[in-house]
């Protein structure tokens, strides 16, 4: 158990890191590609404002020439910019024919892509956008519209540089964080460990300390009976003895199978036929309290497992039904070979709506608040859950209608 523990503390660590990272990672891409486009329009805005060139007053040769003031967006650019970007106009008429282009400002551009990418900007309904590598902007003039052209490749070819260092930064770190998760691991969930050592030594101790006189009660009830004769005192004590062994029987048992160093012996079992024989033997009990009992078992299916765990768990599933049905109710069991060995059992329960459904596998749970003796102790079901997880599979509680509870077990193909 403190392996399978340590085993979901990795595992939880490792996603909650994967995710915190692939948020991080597309934060980041995000405000780098609003940043990038932010900063072609305002080239964009420039040109177009320019009437297809970038303004006189950034051609200058002296580096610290002045810069428009309280222009927002003019902080990156300097003198070199007009000489350093690509980029290309074309304008069109209110019919929206081409009356001009100036391509003189990139070399990677004909005449005919500029037209067909300008007519394919003007068409779309953004004024600002991507085609290919290039960054536009559609706007109107005196005599229609007109599309600018910004060159941005060696932004893309940047941008794409910066975040494959972002990643393999990130995912450094997050596999780095997680080797430190691994080797501190143990050191977590050692009080957890601690606490289940002491569990499991005071289950032991209980054990030894009450099996031996458990024994002793019972065997000097069977004297003092033969001396002083059957009584209803004698009887209750008996009851209530053999009561506290099957108790302490079942703790052991519990506490063993939350090892995770116990082998399954696991063998091919005519779990049909299993189940077909446990049925047989419920239903004398089941119709003698006034109960119908109805089962829908498919023949021939088989599965990989230990016998006496498979018979002590669906012996559990069917006491369970039997102490919780309703009087004058139904049990129905079914077992059915769907993608996996599926095998049910429910039962009429008209207080079903005060059921905690996720508690019922907790040990010591009980759904009879008064805890009369006929609900059991509480242990049945964890040792059932406990049987099914040794075969890895899966058991669930659900409600089925108003007044019904069911118990549903899946078991793999193989163990």
């Amino acid at each position: 158990m403190i392996y399978r523990l340590q085993k979901k503390f990795i595992l939880i660590s490792a996603l909650s890191i994967l995710i915190v990272i692939t948020l991080i990672f597309c934060l980041m891409t995000l405000l780098n590609v609003s940043s990038m486009n932010r900063t072609l329009d305002t080239l964009a805005d420039s040109v177009s404002r320019g009437g297809g060139k970038f303004p006189d007053s950034f051609a200058g040769p002296i580096p610290d020439q002045e810069r428009p003031g309280g222009e927002p967006g003019f902080d990156f650019i300097t003198p070199e910019t007009p000489f350093s970007t690509r980029h290309f106009t074309v304008w069109f008429d209110k019919n929206g024919e081409i009356v001009r282009m100036n391509t003189e400002s990139i070399f990677a551009i004909t005449d005919e892509l500029a037209t067909e990418y300008a007519t394919e900007a003007v068409a779309d309904r953004d004024d600002r956008g991507w085609i290919s590598n290039y960054r536009y902007k559609v706007f109107f003039t005196e005599n229609g519209k007109a599309a600018v052209f910004i060159d941005g490749s060696t932004n893309r070819a940047a941008l794409f540089q910066s975040m494959m260092i972002s990643c393999f930064v990130l995912l450094g770190c997050a596999l780095l964080v997680l080797l430190l998760i691994v080797l501190l691991s143990k050191r977590v969930v050692k009080p957890v460990a601690e606490s289940y050592e002491k569990q499991k030594q005071f289950v032991t101790d209980i054990n030894h300390e009450l099996k031996t006189p458990l024994t002793l009660i019972l065997a000097n009830l069977d004297i003092a009976e033969t001396e002083l004769g059957q009584n209803e005192w004698l009887d209750d004590i008996r009851s209530e003895g053999r009561r506290m062994t099957e108790l302490v029987n079942q703790l052991v048992a519990l506490s063993r199978m939350d090892e995770d160093s116990q082998s399954l012996e696991a063998v091919c079992l005519p779990i049909s036929e299993i189940v077909s024989d446990i049925v047989s033997e419920f239903r004398i009990s089941v119709e003698a309290r006034g109960k119908s009992l109805s089962a829908d078992i498919a023949p021939s299916i088989t599965c990989m497992g230990d016998e006496t765990l498979i018979r002590r768990l669906i012996s559990v599933l069917m006491d369970n039904a039997l102490k919780y049905c309703d009087a004058g109710g139904e049990i129905s069991v079914v077992l059915r070979r769907k993608r996996n060995i599926v095998f049910t059992v429910e039962n009429t329960y008209l207080d079903i709506e005060s059921m905690e459904l996720d508690r019922l596998f907790d040990r010591f749970y009980r759904a009879d608040k008064a805890r009369t003796y006929a609900g059991g102790y509480g242990i049945g079901l964890s040792i059932a859950k406990a049987i099914v997880q040794k075969h890895r599979g899966e058991i669930t509680a659900y409600k089925k209608g108003a007044a019904h509870i069911g118990f549903k077990v899946v078991f793999k193909n193989e163990i």
